[in-house]
């Protein structure tokens, strides 16, 4: 059988394995919906100070679900055995702050020295948004998943790390948007309520039909365009920063976690 969003697993163990094995490498969005996303920051342990200090500083883009001891690939919390070198779809590398490989297994990358941040991800709510009526656009067939820019918006410095804050955007429809709000808010460690609403060009976004990484789904008509913070951020500290070694998900290729995305939700 050909592999599609929807044909894949909806165990997240079942779906890791299909990324371990390289067996699917497209983005991770309606995969395992109502589990735990995260995003990914690998980083040797010199700076791993520095990116705990920029995470604290940054919440919004980048709320902490897991940190693992230096050298060790294996996640513990999140999911039981995964292991962060073979077990997302695919990767991006970067090198004095430029991108330079995408792989789908960074097991040749990996140094004793390393130190992995998992932190929280906009694709855990998506469940809870189409639960309380507000489809997502994938579900639609209309697009992959949310659209991803960078903006004018700075993050707090933290030591050698500073740079652009990134966003997703969905289109919500008008009457809609309080809704929104009100179901993102219950998952602050998934970037919880949105940064901004309605004008792109505020946050120095000036054209929505195209995303930095993935091409934004259109805006129908009633549609106001409404904008979470993005765990894609440290993808441009990276390129501002120009640390000796980062490695990072490939926007849109999502850590999937065994944990239910209600029990990341706050009371």
């Amino acid at each position: 059988m050909t592999l599609s969003r929807h044909t894949m697993p909806s165990n997240p163990a079942d779906a890791r394995e299909l990324f371990r094995q390289g067996a699917w490498t497209e983005r991770s969005t309606g995969i395992c919906v109502g589990y735990t996303n995260a995003n990914l920051c690998i980083v040797p342990k010199e700076l791993a100070y520095d990116f705990l200090l920029f995470c604290q500083r940054n919440p919004k883009p980048c709320p902490v679900l897991e940190v693992l001891d230096t050298g060790d690939p294996i996640v513990r919390q999140l999911a039981e055995g995964a292991d962060i070198r073979t077990d997302l779809p695919r990767y991006r590398v970067f090198i004095d702050g430029e991108p330079v490989d995408e792989p789908t297994d960074i097991s040749k990358y990996w140094r004793d020295d390393l130190v992995t941040f998992l932190f929280g991800c906009s694709s855990t709510f998506e469940g809870a948004l189409e639960a309380a009526g507000i489809a997502p656009r994938w579900r639609q067939g209309a697009a992959t998943g949310s659209g991803i820019f960078a903006t004018n918006i700075q993050t707090v410095p933290a030591g050698r790390l500073h740079g652009p804050m990134v966003v997703s955007m969905r289109p919500i429809p008008a009457r809609q948007v309080p809704r929104a709000v009100q179901v993102t808010s219950r998952f602050p460690n998934h970037h919880g309520a949105p940064v901004h609403i309605g004008d792109p060009t505020v946050i120095g976004i000036e054209n929505l039909s195209k995303g930095e990484w993935v091409d934004s789904p259109s805006l129908s008509p009633g549609d106001v365009p409404v904008f979470w913070a993005c765990g894609v951020t440290p993808q441009t500290v990276a390129q501002a920063s120009k640390p000796e070694l980062m490695i990072t998900h490939y926007p849109g290729h999502m850590f999937i976690g065994d944990i239910p995305s209600e029990q990341q939700a706050a009371l």
